[in-house]
């Protein structure tokens, strides 16, 4: 039977237990007696004790100084429950009219702009983020403009998608939005130097990349073509693709001053500015990667694995999402919504792609998509135990005798006809990528992106199960 250590038979601070341990085995001799160097024996090993103590918590404070900001803030969190989102530890007050009035001088930020659809500047913000976490800075986060949805549509801010709070916590480091920062009505035309990647890895247009956000936030940009070497496949016109460490590297004093060139003039004042240093900021991060191009198709996806699986929605947009799924599957009030696999098919656009194939031969049938989704109920079924009846499709097909196909296969559609005026433009795509990303399967459409992040939540939220058709002439899904 294991004793306590309060037992007087387990430990003796007194010294009682050695002692008798000493009589037993005591020699003969009593004119060399042995207790001095059992004594002198404590004393080295209290001495060895104390310089390990000694060497043990310079090594922490060693350590600890070593850490990358992002750490310090995680172990931080973890004691003393700090909020990574009160804007007074990282700003100095509320919104300023001019942004430089707000930052404090102790820290240091990275912005960028975007420049695409939704679902393709979700994917930008998440490299900004990740790009904040190698070059240890705080990110500050634009809004969302309605590229996708017509220009005159109100923009919207990363807040009313993402759970920023949540995210800030999982990632570690603080994460602002340009609103916390700069007043939305300000009129003051702040002068900023950034660095141009867009010209340093495509060959056919001689300016960084043009973004509305800039003209929102009311910057007047001076622009430095970033280094050539910051390209990912040297010379080849057809990928546009930057690493990670390339850009990372032009945070650090060193590489910023070595690769510093005559800036361009900012359009309004006319300035020529080299990259700010205390903001540090990038033209356009879409393409971006730490080994390969299109990096979040592959589950090694540092900017995924690290920053967008984080970016979880807010509680009122999942709610959303969710009463909507329950309206399709006419769920009763007192159930549960039941596990579904989601189907996100886009055409489109995509028809472009098909060239000389006709558009029926181009895209997957409804067959195809069918042979798909009974793979990951099989799957479903092997490795869950778990039988999933509900399906429900997304797309942005508007052919009503396609749709009418998908239903004659027993599967459930979005009714958003009221969408818009319940919740503004944004909301049904904003309620299709919950939707999508709630099931416990999904089948995806091959090259796009909201496809891809569609599946890689359904896969990290919820170990889901997972397929992607391919398209872009007859048979092209066979297997």
């Amino acid at each position: 039977m294991r004793t306590s250590p309060s037992s007087p038979h387990a430990y003796s601070d007194d010294g009682h237990e050695s002692h008798s341990m000493l009589r037993t085995h005591e020699p003969l001799d009593k004119a060399q007696p042995r207790i001095p160097f059992y004594r002198r024996k404590r004393q080295y090993l209290c001495l060895c004790c104390l310089c390990l103590l000694v060497v043990s918590a310079l090594a922490y404070f060693y350590i600890s100084i070593s850490k990358p900001a992002h750490q310090v803030a995680q172990d931080l969190h973890f004691s003393t429950e700090i909020d990574l989102l009160d804007p007074s530890l990282y700003l100095h007050g509320p919104p300023t009219q001019s942004f430089r009035d707000n930052l404090r001088t102790e820290s240091k930020y990275i912005t960028s702009w975007i420049s695409a659809g939704w679902t393709n500047d979700v994917m930008t913000y998440i490299n900004l983020i990740y790009l904040a976490l190698i070059t240890d800075r705080i990110p500050i986060i634009p809004m969302f403009v309605p590229s996708h949805i017509g220009g005159d549509k109100p923009n919207v801010d990363f807040s009313e998608v993402f759970d920023v709070q949540q995210l800030a916590r999982d990632v570690g480091i603080p994460v602002l939005e340009w609103h916390q920062v700069k007043n939305r009505t300000s009129e003051v035309l702040d002068d900023l130097g950034c660095w141009n990647t867009w010209e340093a890895v495509q060959e056919h247009e001689h300016f960084a990349r043009r973004s509305p956000v800039t003209s929102h936030l009311k910057f007047d940009i001076s622009y430095t073509k970033a280094p050539s070497w910051i390209k990912v496949i040297p010379h080849f016109e057809h990928d546009r693709h930057a690493y990670f460490w390339a850009l990372a590297s032009l945070a650090f004093p060193e590489s910023r001053q070595a690769n510093l060139i005559t800036p361009s003039e900012s359009p309004f004042h006319r300035l020529m500015l080299p990259p700010d240093e205390h903001l540090l900021c990038f033209d356009y991060l879409y393409y971006v990667c730490a080994h390969q191009p299109f990096e979040f198709e592959f589950d090694y996806s540092p900017a995924w694995r690290y920053v967008g699986q984080h970016m979880r929605w807010t509680t009122r947009l999942g709610a959303i999402g969710d009463s909507y799924v329950r309206a399709a599957f006419q769920t009763p009030d007192e159930s549960t919504t039941p596990p579904y696999i989601s189907i996100h098919i886009r055409h489109g656009d995509f028809k472009n792609w098909c060239g000389q194939n006709p558009i029926k031969d181009c895209f997957a049938s409804v067959p195809t998509i069918a042979r798909r989704v009974e793979e990951v109920k099989a799957e479903l079924r092997e490795s869950r135990n778990l039988n999933v009846d509900h399906v429900i499709l997304t797309s942005d097909e508007g052919d009503e005798g396609w749709w009418k196909e998908v239903m004659d296969q027993g599967w459930f559609r979005i009714d958003h006809s009221k969408t818009v005026e319940r919740y503004g433009a944004w909301y049904p795509v904003l309620i299709d990528a919950v939707i999508q990303s709630g099931g416990i399967g999904f089948v995806g459409t091959d090259r796009s992106t909201m496809s891809n992040l569609a599946r890689r939540r359904v896969q990290s939220w919820h170990n889901g199960v997972v397929r992607t058709i391919k398209w872009g002439h007859l048979g092209a899904d066979d297997h």
